[in-house]
């Protein structure tokens, strides 16, 4: 029989090419999207000093989100990363899906992150 690999397996490889790819400085940070059943995550990342400067969840209380895995809360997390990069100074960024596809909640986040300030 032919075995199937999983789909989080697959994008872990996936995830790893663009990885190899993609790096953040100090100058112009990577902005890392995580995607699960139940909520989004995003963070802006610095791998040259290895720190997370800025970082937004839809399971965030301020955020008062019924469902944190829909459009709507991926909408509200990207405007909350941006606001929270524009405290920080930050504004240019390089996009890093996490080997999702740009599709949905990661397209949400990212247009809504656009729309707030951030630039990539």
């Amino acid at each position: 029989m032919i075995k199937k690999e999983s789909r989080n397996s697959m994008r872990l490889v996936r995830h790893a090419r663009v990885r190899s790819k993609i790096s953040g400085t100090s100058e112009v940070p990577r902005l890392c999207v995580f995607r699960s059943n139940k909520a989004i995550s995003a963070q802006i990342i610095d791998d040259v000093a290895k720190t997370t400067l800025v970082s937004a969840y839809s399971s965030d209380k301020s955020l008062k989100l019924k469902n944190g895995s829909n459009v709507e809360a991926a909408k509200q997390v990207g405007a909350l990363i941006a606001k929270k990069a524009k405290d920080a100074g930050i504004t240019k960024v390089v996009f890093d899906r996490g080997g999702y596809l740009y599709h949905g909640r990661v397209a949400a986040l990212a247009e809504a992150a656009r729309e707030n300030g951030l630039e990539f």
